[in-house]
């Protein structure tokens, strides 16, 4: 396990929920740091990625993998270690699991998913270095009851938080049922990872607990999404099951509730690069668990 800094020789670069005021700041770090020759990701998509912050891939997972982490998913939801354990969130006045955080370390299965190359080698071709698991979660988003995950940037979150100094993250969203328009899909507004939204309203102690169930500290403010919406417009993504999409750690992102028949179940894996390891939160009174912001930055190999 790696040594943790302190913050004394660390630039705040992204101040965040320090001032009575929202602002927007000009992004200081770039998109891609690897080449078209050191991955899968071709040229043209890396292109792509650096301009808009995200990349799709159709089919990721053959039919057969899907239905193997699809069953991973049921035995995770019906064991009772794991739904009393505290890394499992259920939704807010229900019993149903919302997320399930480390799952990785939880699951052999989810292991071996985060060390495939088709999955970890386009994270370090985007990220130029070695990567570590930041955070780890499988989504549930269940039909009729699954609610919303409003406006964020992962980013600002991850800053103020667990410590992570720059913008050298990536998240690869991995669908393990069909994306439809009306199930509650993953929303980007293309574009504006360009762009760092600085939130008002101070951290709370242990503000993780509220925020896994419904996040409202560290949220944008009405204006700035207007702004960040209308410049960029919003991208719903919708596709198989065994379809991904990765996106920078910056980008404006949410998603609706479910409030059809049709869950929506993804699993979530944040890749950090080895050179941006976290520190001490830049904007809390405390660190957050590790099972939510790592602090082993082994490298996954």
């Amino acid at each position: 396990m790696s040594v943790i800094e302190s913050h004394p020789s660390i630039d705040d670069t992204y101040p965040t929920r320090k001032s009575g005021e929202a602002a927007l700041l000009y992004r200081q770090d770039p998109v891609v740091y690897g080449r078209p020759e050191d991955g899968p990701i071709d040229a043209e998509t890396l292109r792509s990625y650096d301009a808009n912050g995200y990349l799709t891939v159709d089919e990721l997972l053959a039919p057969d993998e899907v239905e193997t982490y699809r069953a991973e998913l049921r035995r995770l939801a019906s064991d009772p270690r794991i739904l009393a354990d505290e890394r499992t969130v259920t939704e807010r006045g229900t019993r149903e699991v919302r997320s399930i955080f480390e799952v990785h370390r939880i699951s052999e299965v989810f292991a071996a998913l985060v060390r495939d190359p088709r999955v970890v080698g386009r994270a370090r071709q985007i990220l130029g270095s070695d990567v570590y698991v930041h955070q780890s979660r499988v989504n549930y988003k269940p039909g009729f009851t699954g609610k919303d995950f409003y406006w964020h940037s992962d980013f600002e979150t991850w800053h103020a938080e667990d410590g992570m100094p720059r913008m050298r993250a990536v998240s690869i969203s991995i669908a393990l049922t069909e994306n439809f328009v009306h199930n509650g899909g993953l929303m980007i507004m293309p574009g504006s990872h360009r762009t760092f939204v600085s939130c008002v309203g101070a951290t709370p102690a242990d503000h993780y607990k509220e925020s896994l169930v419904g996040q409202e500290i560290g949220t944008p403010d009405p204006n700035s999404l207007s702004i960040l919406a209308d410049k960029h417009g919003i991208e719903l993504f919708t596709g198989p099951a065994g379809s991904a999409t990765m996106f920078d750690c910056n980008c404006m992102h949410g998603s609706n509730g479910n409030i059809t028949p049709f869950p929506r179940s993804n699993v979530f894996i944040v890749f950090n690069s080895v050179d941006n390891a976290c520190a001490e939160p830049f904007s809390a009174p405390g660190r957050r668990p590790e099972f939510i912001g790592a602090r082993d930055f082994t490298p996954v190999v």
